[in-house]
């Protein structure tokens, strides 16, 4: 009796878990495939929904489960990952009445997938190679689903490496290790399965169902007081969901309990729950499993006509007696009962057919055996009569080996020879090579030369420049500057004394022009040696310089960021005659109303951009002009190893200039 529970307790949970887990919470998880259905998703994502909605009404409705995994197919298109879906959802359609299809669909899909190279075929690969499995029991056996597991379907899950996935697996291992009483080891999986779920995935179905696998496994081993712990987890988890088809499995294993308790009553109550759950969701091979311990209920109160009439509604059902082994102990168990009601012909009819059932059960595996040593037979004959080719080829291959033997000795001789040529060739070029060489790098050693004479040459000149810009500012503001002054202090003087400015106005106009002089021939002196550029620092006298151009018509920007007021003189003077040269063009040239000058400096780079709203002018006009401004420009950027970019139009002009600091 107690074999017979846990087979079908085993066959009730894989029919189910076959299938994928949905959430306790039903109703909301079909609305949010619907919802996902009915927005803009893409016909991938919606695809995805109309699996998980055929694999949801595949034990309820098989004809809208079928029309959904059309749908879902045709959506798909030719995305190569949506097939490989749709024939894992196709085996699962062919789970519970044709086991053939549904394993074939699980290959299918294996191989589509292992063509795909993502996590998510990860997933559904530990899925398949599971269903799989479970597709090919009956005619492999549970060792054989053991080792899929072991070696397929958990490896996948653990290399995708979601943590639910994983512990339902564990739990579904669990479980064939308690159909083989290997309740210890059952317990280790149990084990991990818990401890994964409860920290990873608290709320889940998979830890509904490995709460019940566990209190299930108590229970066969008649300690169903240690998995009532468990049991109530469970309980807490569905009490929100009344209308959860999950209920079905908390309360057989509700029924488990009472039953292990030899509380008959209560076990009676809970089946009753449970049949209303099972029939409310179309559930078979549940309502099957409670008529069963209804049976044993009645049997055990002596109720033995209620007890007989329920084995032979499971019987008529089919369900549970699509399982030979199962409909066998039914047999068994009608003999029985029909010799303790005193039906004796009855219990000999139920006999006979147990008999000629486990006869043919015998045969089946006599025949088994037969074929294993036919098999056995047929390899060993297979094998010698590779054996004897293998010599044979041995035989063969010695005498290639040998013809092989001198044509190796020939093709190192001839190897060595050409080895030695293409030897004497390399030596060849690489000198040739070499010679190239050395003429590259002399004529890049007159080049650099030519560029240090030129340099010196660039360097001696502006410098020169400097010293007479210097000498002869010294000598306009100092010299002809002073007298200028002191002409014009003596004639306002005298004239303040000696002349009316009503009646002489013409006097003191030319007094004006003559200080308009001394005013124009100060800003000369200043533009040829800016004295703030030497009493206080090139920012200084950049902004000085951009005030002295700002008028009505012309506005300047002036931006200077990070600029060390440490330079050597000679730098800070170059680069100040650069930025007088742009300011002049821009001015002068462009006739720019608008400029923007920004002055940076980054440690040894001193950065120079400047912007206007001028006419521009072609970009190449400063490759061929031969403005001596721009020539100029041009030698002070080389002179401190920097760079230049122009960028012109009939918007603006802006020009970038990369000085190094120590570029002289």
């Amino acid at each position: 009796m107690k074999r017979l529970s846990c087979i079908v307790f085993i066959l009730v949970h894989l029919t189910l878990q076959a299938q994928g887990l949905f959430p306790l919470n039903e109703k909301k998880y079909i609305d949010s495939l619907r919802h996902s259905i009915s927005n803009n998703a893409s016909s991938v994502a919606k695809a995805d929904s109309y699996f998980l909605l055929s694999n949801f009404y595949k034990s309820t409705d098989t004809v809208m489960s079928k029309k959904y995994l059309e749908i879902g197919k045709k959506l798909g298109g030719k995305d190569s990952f949506t097939a490989a879906q749709y024939y894992y959802y196709e085996g699962q359609y062919y789970q519970d009445f044709n086991k053939e299809k549904a394993a074939s669909a699980y290959q299918k899909a294996i191989e589509a997938l292992s063509k795909i190279k993502n996590k998510k075929s990860d997933f559904y690969v530990a899925l398949c190679w599971y269903s799989y499995g479970v597709a090919q029991k009956n005619k492999e056996g549970y060792p054989f689903l053991i080792r899929t597991m072991l070696e397929k379907s958990i490896p996948a899950a653990e290399k995708y490496g979601d943590s639910k996935i994983l512990g339902f697996l564990y739990t579904q291992l669990a479980l064939m290790l308690t159909y083989n009483a290997e309740f210890e080891k059952a317990h280790t999986y149990n084990e991990k399965a818990l401890s994964i779920l409860e920290k990873e995935a608290p709320h889940s179905t998979e830890l509904f169902y490995a709460y019940l696998n566990t209190n299930s496994n108590y229970c066969y081993q008649a300690k169903c007081s240690l998995g009532k712990q468990f049991l109530d987890k469970a309980g807490k988890m569905v009490l929100s969901y009344p209308d959860s088809s999950s209920n079905t499995f908390y309360y057989y294993n509700r029924t488990l309990y009472f039953i292990g308790q030899q509380l008959h009553n209560e076990a009676l109550q809970a089946i009753e729950k449970g049949l209303f759950y099972a029939k409310q969701y179309n559930q078979k091979l549940q309502m099957q499993m409670f008529y069963f311990h209804k049976y044993d209920i009645f049997k055990k109160l002596k109720r033995y006509t209620e007890a007989k009439n329920l084995l032979e509604e499971i019987l008529r059902e089919k369900t549970l007696g699509q399982d030979l082994n199962n409909r066998k102990t039914i047999y068994s168990h009608l003999s029985g009962i029909n010799e303790i009601m005193g039906n004796l012909s009855q219990a000999l009819l139920w006999n006979k057919k147990y008999s000629q059932l486990n006869d043919s059960l015998n045969t089946e595996n006599i025949k088994l055996e037969i074929n294993k040593l036919e098999t056995k037979f047929n390899t060993s004959e297979k094998e010698k009569k590779i054996a004897f080719l293998n010599a044979e080829k041995n035989q063969k291959q010695m005498e290639v080996n040998k013809k092989n033997y001198y044509l190796w000795i020939l093709s190192l001789a001839l190897l060595s020879f050409i080895g030695l040529l293409i030897f004497l060739f390399i030596i060849y070029r690489n000198n040739k090579k070499l010679s190239e060489q050395k003429e590259i790098n002399l004529q890049q050693k007159i080049k650099d030369i030519r560029q240090k004479e030129e340099l010196a040459l660039t360097k001696a000149i502006l410098e020169g420049e400097e010293r007479e810009r210097e000498r002869v500012a010294k000598d306009l503001h100092d010299g002809l500057g002073g007298m200028l002054a002191g002409v014009k202090i003596n004639l306002s003087t005298w004239s303040s004394t000696h002349l009316n400015p009503e009646l002489h106005g013409d006097f003191y106009k030319i007094l004006g022009q003559l200080d308009n002089s001394v005013s124009e021939l100060r800003h000369v002196a200043r533009n040829l040696m800016p004295e703030s550029l030497l009493n206080f620092g090139l920012e200084i006298a950049l902004s000085d310089l951009c005030e002295f151009y700002i008028r009505k018509d012309l506005k300047i920007d002036f931006q200077a960021i990070d600029i060390d007021q440490e330079l050597p003189l000679n730098i800070q003077l170059n680069i100040y005659r650069i930025v007088q040269e742009l300011l002049a063009n821009a001015i002068k040239h462009a006739e720019a109303t608008n400029i923007l000058l920004q002055c940076s400096q980054s440690e040894d780079n001193f950065f120079i951009t400047i912007e206007d709203n001028g006419k521009g002018f072609e970009n190449h006009r400063e490759q061929k002009s031969k403005s001596m401004g721009l020539r100029n420009l041009k030698n002070r950027v080389d002179y401190m190893k920097g760079t230049m970019e122009i960028s012109s139009d009939s918007q603006g002009t802006t020009i970038n200039i990369e000085l190094n600091i120590h570029g002289e």
